[in-house]
């Protein structure tokens, strides 16, 4: 049994995965900033931030850190060489534009059909959408990594219940259960971890999982 932050390092490495060599990258807060650290060998990406930055890297630690340089939750962070930084107004016609090639966001909750809701539960403070809308319907890819439930409860949904960010804007989810592909059919079931089987899978999951036929395990 994973504990919460092997859950996390796992989720990540396999998200990594899907990270070509020379993408531009959106990473949303939380665990998606951890898969950076996890990129196969030769494969470099630039991480674009919705505030303004292009070429961003991670939080250089205490003593390190500059105010000046933040990403769009607040953190801190660092950058590459021939990094630039610009408006906001830029940098989201660059992800409307469709120059972000893959963005890996977090999920409140998902459905069959690739609907989003990950920005508020009603009657809970929220600070706001953010770019999650612009990216979600902007980039050439949007992946969600995620833990497979959220108190026991399933968060791959036959419908959404929370406010949707977008409708049927996800391609691919990945939690510590497995790799779920967004289809025209429904739900398909990749990829899993060898420690599962798909009933337990689907056990967790509300929505139908069409298992493929050529089910893989998970590797790194």
């Amino acid at each position: 049994m994973m504990d919460k932050n092997q859950i996390r390092e796992f989720i990540a490495k396999r998200a990594a995965l899907e990270v070509k060599d020379g993408d531009v990258v959106n990473l949303g807060i939380g665990l998606p900033t951890l898969i950076p650290s996890f990129l196969p060998e030769g494969v470099k990406c630039t991480i674009q931030s919705e505030n303004g930055v292009l070429g961003m890297a991670a939080d250089p630690g205490q003593g390190k850190r500059d105010s000046h340089w933040i990403d769009a939750g607040g953190g801190y962070i660092s950058y590459e060489a021939g990094a630039a930084s610009f408006d906001s107004a830029t940098s989201f016609g660059m992800v409307r534009g469709g120059h972000v090639n893959v963005t890996f966001l977090g999920a409140l909750e998902v459905d069959e059909k690739g609907d989003l809701a990950n920005w508020i539960i009603p009657g809970k403070r929220a600070p706001g959408m953010g770019g999650a809308m612009d990216l979600l319907v902007g980039a050439n890819k949007v992946i969600l990594t995620m833990e497979h439930t959220a108190k026991g409860n399933p968060k791959i949904l036959k419908k959404c219940r929370l406010p949707l960010t977008a409708a049927g804007q996800v391609n691919m989810i990945i939690t510590e259960m497995g790799v779920m592909n967004i289809t025209k059919d429904g739900i398909v079931l990749s990829e899993i971890n060898p420690e599962f089987t798909p009933e337990q899978v689907q056990a967790a999951t509300e929505a139908n999982l069409i298992v493929a036929k050529d089910l893989k395990k998970i590797q790194f």
